[in-house]
């Protein structure tokens, strides 16, 4: 007679790329002394313009990692590139973290450090130039503030067509 499979189920390929910005070791202090348990920051994207960034605590880290990776699901964002970059310089605070987005011409890359080049990578745009400004190069400041960055992005006018504010002027 044969016996089942006991093996490990494998599970199925997610759409979204995951990524690991940061594991912390934090504690409370109890009673009895101090409870160790784990924050996880993670950045998932599909590379077509969906990104988001998700942190969670547990008591191991893999439990931490599918706990921020399903935060992140929920924070998704759609990010409005075309061509392969961003349609207009941005600028985002949080907290005080600061970052400026440039867009960039094609075949220039991502120019960016720590999780905003992560980011913009999961995001799927491919040319930018970005920088962290300020006085915190705290990493989930810095990615809440890059997502909030695409987020804040306008859809790119049409060449030749003029704002609608001065079609009514004329």
């Amino acid at each position: 007679m044969a016996r089942p499979f006991r093996g490990r189920m494998e599970k199925p390929k997610s759409e979204f790329e995951q990524r690991t910005l940061d594991i912390r070791r934090v504690s409370r202090v109890v009673a009895g002394g101090r409870r160790f348990s784990f924050r996880v920051t993670v950045a998932l994207g599909d590379r077509k313009g969906r990104v988001g960034v998700g942190t969670a605590k547990g008591i191991d880290v893999a439990a931490s990692i599918e706990k921020a990776a399903r935060q992140a699901k929920k924070n998704m964002i759609r990010v409005r590139a075309e061509g392969g970059t961003i349609p207009h310089e941005v600028e985002m605070k949080v907290k005080s973290a600061r970052i400026i987005l440039k867009p960039a011409k094609p075949g220039t890359g991502v120019i960016a450090g720590g999780a905003v080049r992560v980011i913009c990578d999961l995001a799927g745009v491919r040319n930018v130039v970005g920088k962290i400004l300020g006085k915190s190069a705290n990493k989930i400041n810095v990615a809440e503030a890059t997502v909030s960055a695409l987020r804040g992005l306008k859809a790119a006018s049409p060449k030749n067509q003029q704002p609608a504010a001065e079609q009514a002027n004329q």
